[in-house]
């Protein structure tokens, strides 16, 4: 697949509608973002986010739309070009979704090994280069049970990254984390952001998507209501709808 020009987006959105039974949860989302770029979706809880990036990654099939990677339609109904598409759109989910039967070494080689058809000697040495990135080298050979919430979630990260994708989409990736284990896993992902990595993140923590954000998406009932620069949409809205739910959310903690 050729690479995206400096000027074409890496991922584009173009009418994403999707139902569960007559419920409308995504109403025709139109999003492109280009490489580097770092996108996080706000909104209240039924938005519509977590729907969005379960269809981006075809973990749900879009009931209509088209998404586009490097300019390529994905068509989900071809299964190797699914898989290579979703090597290149790596998923972190709220719950972690380990192997709890693998260690964390274990966890992040599985994918290298099964889906690259890597060596299992060089699929052991990039997973640990990735747990070293995400700081925890030392806990390789601890299974799931054995790691905090925060730990999981780096492994998931580590896990994520060994693929190398392009795209990077994180489903409120701190939810499930006890307060103070939030900023390790804030941590890893600023660094991520530092070193280039294109993201589109779901998250109620606006202090941190203040600080990380190139663009923050304000999403209610399955549309995007505003989007633009973090300081524009948390401080000065142009939708009453958007500065009611900001105000809200800083008021009741979501500032860190």
């Amino acid at each position: 697949m050729a690479k995206a020009s400096p000027s074409e987006p890496v991922l584009t959105l173009d009418g994403i509608r999707k139902s569960f039974g007559s419920k409308e949860i995504l109403c025709g989302v139109d999003l492109s973002i280009h490489r580097g770029q770092i996108k996080v979706l706000i909104g209240p809880s039924g938005a519509g986010k977590s729907t969005l990036l379960q269809c981006i990654n075809f973990l749900v099939v879009p009931d209509g739309g088209r998404i586009s990677l490097e300019g390529q339609p994905v068509d989900p109904s071809d299964r190797k070009a699914l898989c290579r598409y979703r090597q290149q759109v790596g998923m972190i989910f709220q719950d972690f979704n380990l192997f709890d039967h693998l260690t964390a070494l274990g966890n992040v080689e599985i994918g290298l090994v099964r889906v690259k058809k890597m060596k299992r000697s060089m699929a052991r040495e990039r997973a640990l280069a990735e747990l070293e990135r995400v700081g925890l080298a030392r806990h390789a050979h601890q299974y799931p049970a054995e790691l905090s919430g925060g730990q999981k979630q780096r492994v998931s990260i580590a896990r994520a990254l060994a693929l190398d994708p392009k795209v990077m989409l994180l489903d409120e990736p701190t939810s499930a984390l006890d307060p103070e284990l939030i900023g390790e896993v804030h941590a890893v992902i600023r660094e991520l952001g530092a070193a280039g990595m294109t993201m589109i993140m779901a998250t109620h923590q606006i202090g941190f998507a203040r600080a990380l954000a190139q663009e923050i998406i304000f999403m209610e009932n399955g549309v995007i209501i505003e989007q633009g620069p973090p300081d524009q949409i948390l401080d000065d809205a142009q939708c009453q709808r958007t500065r009611e739910f900001c105000a809200k959310i800083t008021e009741l903690g979501g500032h860190g």
